[in-house]
Parts: structure tokens; C-alpha cells; sequence
């Protein structure tokens, strides 16, 4: 069994959307990422920080899952970091209403020391040197994936430049991959990208789909269709976790392997919009990842007669 090394915040967030609103909940990238990969037969372990005031109850559903959270550190005299966002009617775009790093502002990440092997390396969206400090850390993974944001392009560029050129896959959206390259066309903004470091590039359209780009291949992934979407939330974190957890458990990170991870990541992202927070992804069987995977397949597979 491949072991997986995940980075992230584990945090409360409130959430209101044009279909109701939440208080303080369970949420965080390193959450999100670590629940979808736990569909897989992987060991995980979540390396992230809380305050005194996160609920056990959370902790016991990670646990749950066989994600590890040695590598959680409590500061029981300290409070867990804390997301607030409204989401316009079109649900594609918001406003943070309220950001509290609170324990995150000193986050030294330790990894456990039986994950310093790990083969795989989730680098969830952190400051750049939190994911600089955690390759420090890991002997010599066999890929490593990073998330990352326009936010950190935006005020530590030349930190996030140097964890770019350290890393295998970078996962980013299209508006992102356009602000980091310069580039307009996604095509020209991947091959740009892929000079920094990563050899994939992986750019995220949310309700339309994604790309994966590796030299001069280029393989493209629709999102589901969904008659409902409730909460996008942590999507793009279930998406990495998804792709991630599948390449973990297969042990193949070949071309054609990354494509069916994107299959993957896409499919269990569908489930996590359907409900608030994490609530669609604590209880999601294999039965309902299988039965959505061929609703995946109806999608994209067709027959053609050259004339």
C-alpha cells in the first residue's frame, strides 16, 4: 500500500449560498483532499494545525476514514483557523466575508516520521515555504502535486516560483494558469508553465471540466452535469484528492493513468458540490463513486465513422 503525505488546513468554515447559509463547519483543503482519497486503499496521512476549540468529534472522523493525524498539531490554547464566504447566484463566483489565520499565522508543519517516505506528497493550497518546509522533509517521494492559488502569485511569487520548480503536477484554474504564465490560451499558459518545473500541468474550468497537459499531449475531462448545485466549497481540494488518491493506489503515474486520475478527481468533485461542507463526502459508499463513474463513461465515449 503506497503511503500519501497531505498538507492543508483543517478549518471551520461558514458558508452561505443562494440555498441557505451555515455556521462554523467542518472544512479546510487538507480535509477535503484527505476525505477524497480515503476512497482509496491508501495510507494518508493529513499533516495540518488546530486550535483548543476543534471538536474531537472531527478529529474521530478523519481517524475514521484511516487518514492519520499524527501529524495534526493542537494548540489548545489557540484557535483553529476560520473561512467565511458568500457565493453569488451563479455560484462560480464569491466574497470572503471573513479570514481568521489564527494558529495557521505560525504553522510549522512536521511530518510524521513514518510518512517521510511517503511515495506520494499532496501539497494542498499553503504559503509557499509551508510547502517548501514539508519537501524538506520527505526522503524522496515518487510524485508530488501542488495546489496552489492566485493569492500566493499575488504577494509570495518568488516563494511559489521555487515550490513550482520542485514539484511534478501543478493543479491550478484556468484564471490562475493565466496570471501565472501570462498567457491567455491555456494551451500556450501550460506549455509556460511547464518550463518552471511541473512535467503535468493540470488547469481546473469548475463546471467545465479540466485539462491535463504533458509535453505536447493534451487530454481533456468534462465536469457532470448536475441538475443541483448546492455548495462548491472544497470542490477543487476533492478533485486533487480524488487524483491523487487514485495514482497512490494504482502506483502508475504514467500519462494514461494521470488521465483516468482526472476521471477520477472529476467524478468525486460531483459529489462534493451536492451538499454543504464536507456533509456529501462522510458518507459517500463505493456503490455511489462506481454508479457516478459510468454515468462518467456514457459522457465521454462515443463511436465515429470516418466518411
Amino acid at each position: 500500500m503506497s503511503k500519501l503525505v497531505i498538507v492543508g488546513t483543517v478549518a471551520f468554515d461558514a458558508i452561505e449560498t443562494p440555498f441557505g447559509k451555515t455556521d462554523k463547519i467542518l472544512g479546510g483543503a487538507g480535509t477535503y483532499i484527505g476525505l477524497s482519497a480515503s476512497n482509496f486503499n491508501v495510507d494518508s496521512a493529513v499533516v495540518s494545525v488546530v486550535g483548543g476549540d476543534f471538536p474531537q468529534k472531527y478529529l474521530d472522523l478523519l481517524s475514521s476514514k484511516n487518514i492519520n493525524i499524527d501529524g495534526i498539531e493542537i494548540v489548545e490554547n489557540g484557535k483553529t483557523f476560520f473561512w467565511s464566504g458568500r457565493y453569488h447566484n451563479d455560484l462560480n463566483s464569491r466574497d470572503t466575508l471573513d479570514t481568521q489565520l489564527n494558529v495557521l499565522a505560525d504553522f510549522n508543519p512536521v511530518v510524521p516520521e513514518a510518512y517521510k517516505d511517503a511515495e506520494y506528497v499532496m501539497l494542498g493550497n499553503l504559503h509557499p515555504l509551508v510547502q517548501l518546509s514539508v519537501l524538506d522533509q520527505v526522503k524522496n517521494p515518487k510524485l508530488v502535486v501542488l495546489d496552489t492559488m492566485n493569492f500566493w502569485m499575488d504577494n509570495t511569487l518568488e516563494d511559489l516560483k521555487k515550490v513550482i520548480a520542485k514539484v511534478d503536477v501543478i493543479t491550478i484554474n484556468d484564471e490562475e494558469a493565466r496570471q501565472l504564465s501570462g498567457e491567455y490560451s491555456l494551451v500556450k499558459a501550460a506549455r509556460v508553465i511547464e518550463k518552471m518545473g511541473p512535467k503535468y500541468v493540470v488547469i481546473k474550468k469548475g463546471e467545465h471540466g479540466a485539462l491535463l497537459f504533458h509535453e505536447e499531449k493534451v487530454f481533456f475531462a468534462p465536469a457532470l452535469p448536475l441538475e443541483e448545485v448546492f455548495d462548491p466549497t472544497g470542490a477543487g481540494d476533492t478533485f486533487a484528492g480524488g487524483f491523487i488518491g487514485y495514482l497512490a493506489h494504482t502506483n502508475d503515474i504514467s500519462f494514461e493513468n494521470l488521465k483516468n486520475a482526472i476521471i477520477y478527481g472529476s467524478n468525486l468533485a460531483s459529489f462534493c458540490v451536492e451538499k454543504f461542507g464536507t456533509e456529501r463526502m462522510n458518507n459517500l459508499s463505493k456503490e455511489d463513486v462506481n454508479m457516478r463513474l459510468e454515468e462518467f463513461k456514457k459522457l465521454t465515449q462515443f463511436k465515429i465513422e470516418l466518411k
